[in-house]
């Protein structure tokens, strides 16, 4: 995947408990001056969201505006990306113990991140139960995609999807091509079909095409790593700044108003990004930065 990160960057991995997280990172030479050293820099941890093709990638049109004052780093997730992909059936521990471990391996805590969707909302989940990780979190629509008991990710029944060769072919269809993959990002992440590239398609197939890729994408296309974010956020006490793109859809930006309203002392400021879906930071990135830099 080092081929769709932008100029500059460059791959390292680190060996959680469930195997290797590769992570991107910038080189020093392309972005500091003589002498400099990026360990030096404020680290700047960026998770990306699940589903067919995810990876680092998702960030990759946001992260260079931050590498000549931060240590970016950009991992892709395990089972996802480049990192390793375990034969399992995925389970919401797998990634609170590897998000903590790749953090704490990395870097000096405690740290500020930015990261989306389910994987925002699991960031929520770590931030209660080991606060001292983190010092400012900017999350993209986080959701537990079953808030309130609402249920708002799964699209097929678990009986269909847990079928032997079904399984196969549901992911074969639905993310190992490019026509299935152009038409997801176009039709359900985001708001206007026209912004989405060439590349990105690119992306996120070459990510779907792993080996044993589709063992973590089925675990969230099952719904085994949904859970009900209401029952956590009154807990979070790391200040946040949520962000929602207007015409998300599955978790609209109501579903995140009612979220944030739960816990308005940690959520210091909830912002609704006009005229975007899921990946607001992947469909208009210069608007997340500007808003970011703020």
């Amino acid at each position: 995947m080092l081929q769709f990160q932008p100029p500059g960057f460059k791959q390292k991995s680190v060996q959680t408990s469930l195997g290797r997280v590769v992570y991107y990172t910038q080189a020093q030479t392309f972005w500091l001056k003589s002498g400099e050293d990026n360990q030096d820099l404020p680290p700047l941890i960026f998770l990306h969201n699940f589903g067919g093709g995810a990876s680092a990638y998702e960030w990759s049109k946001v992260y260079p505006a931050f590498a000549a004052t931060h240590r970016i780093l950009a991992p892709d997730l395990i089972g996802w990306g480049d990192s390793d992909h375990p034969i399992r059936n995925y389970q919401i521990n797998d990634y609170l113990t590897t998000i903590s471990e790749f953090i704490r391996q990395t870097c000096k805590v405690p740290v500020t991140v930015v990261a989306s969707s389910l994987t925002a909302a699991l960031t929520i989940r770590l931030a209660i139960n080991q606060p001292d990780l983190f010092k400012k979190l900017f999350l993209i629509s986080p959701s537990g995609f079953n808030d309130f008991g609402e249920g708002a990710g799964r699209r097929l029944p678990v009986q269909v999807i847990n079928t032997p060769f079904l399984d196969n072919l549901i992911y074969a269809l639905g993310a190992e091509n490019e026509l299935a993959v152009r038409n997801f990002l176009e039709n359900f992440l985001f708001a206007k079909s026209e912004r989405v590239t060439s590349e990105m398609v690119q992306a996120y197939l070459n990510s779907a095409q792993q080996p044993n890729a589709k063992f973590s994408a089925l675990s969230f296309l099952r719904g085994e790593l949904y859970f009900d974010l209401s029952l956590y956020i009154r807990q979070l006490t790391v200040p946040t700044v949520v962000f929602w793109g207007e015409k998300a859809q599955f978790t609209n930006v109501q579903l995140g108003g009612r979220l944030a309203k739960l816990n308005e002392n940690a959520i210091q400021n909830f912002i609704t990004i006009p005229d975007t879906g899921i990946l607001p930071h992947l469909e208009l990135p210069a608007v997340l930065i500007g808003l970011l830099l703020r």
